[in-house]
């Protein structure tokens, strides 16, 4: 599963006469990965590939080009799954791949991968393999449990709500340089159950109220994570910089 993290179809900044105008022209896809088949998973977010393998994408004679067209469906449908195995694609090649979806629809030359804030972490779990690298962040429900306990103020077990409404985010906002996609690859899975869900944050955005979407257009969000202050000074290392950008 690959995500954007960053529209880049169209970035708007206010004209002189207050009219929105476009700081860029939104990329435009190609043709070069059409023969694919696929499946929209809702009319306005989600792509599905059944069949579709990234390792034949990344060999191809153009593949670049595949990439620039997979990276801009990316951004277009917010986020897409590759259904077929991947088994033939090694960390190296999916890290390349990682890298040329940013690189080829017009990230900052002196941008590369992110290095997760708490890579220094004595919890982290390493690969299947048994090697740990900079780039792969290891999800794991067991580790993050013992990751979060350290946050300050955090409700326990008994008092915290079970409304998860309050989960919904967006990974690492707090960074300068946020990541433009992310690619997640699951190692091993539950039986049932354990989906993750996705929102687009456009659509929610266009049913506002014009009203409603000029009062937000004049605020500012501050972003943070506290939990990785406060696991760094439980685990007695320091925060991995610098993670990805200058």
């Amino acid at each position: 599963m690959v995500e954007n993290r960053r529209d880049r179809r169209a970035q708007r900044a206010n004209g002189t006469n207050g009219a929105k105008t476009l700081r860029h022209e939104p990329l435009k896809r190609g043709t070069s990965i059409d023969h694919l088949e696929y499946v929209d998973v809702t009319p306005i977010i989600g792509r599905e590939y059944p069949t579709a393998r990234l390792k034949e994408m990344l060999d191809a004679p153009n593949a670049e080009e595949q990439l620039r067209d997979l990276a801009i469906t990316i951004c277009e449908r917010g986020v897409v799954f590759f259904r077929a195995p991947q088994d033939d694609l090694s960390v190296d090649e999916q890290k390349h791949i990682t890298d040329l979806l940013g690189k080829l629809t017009g990230r900052p030359e002196e941008n590369g991968l992110h290095v997760h804030p708490l890579y220094n972490d004595p919890n982290n779990l390493p690969m299947e393999d048994g090697t740990t690298d900079k780039n792969i962040y290891v999800i794991n429900s067991e580790a993050a449990k013992k990751l979060y306990a350290t946050m300050k103020n955090r409700p326990n077990a008994l008092n915290e709500p079970r409304d998860l409404g309050r989960e919904w985010h967006s990974d690492s906002l707090f960074e300068n340089c946020p990541s433009d996609f992310s690619f997640l690859r699951m190692q091993s899975t539950p039986p049932a159950g354990g989906d993750t869900l996705w929102v687009s944050g456009y659509e929610m955005y266009d049913r506002l109220s014009p009203p409603f979407r000029d009062f937000l257009e004049t605020l500012t969000a501050t972003c943070a994570q506290p939990v990785f202050k406060s696991a760094c000074e439980a685990g007695g290392y320091d925060v991995m910089s610098p993670r990805g950008s200058p």
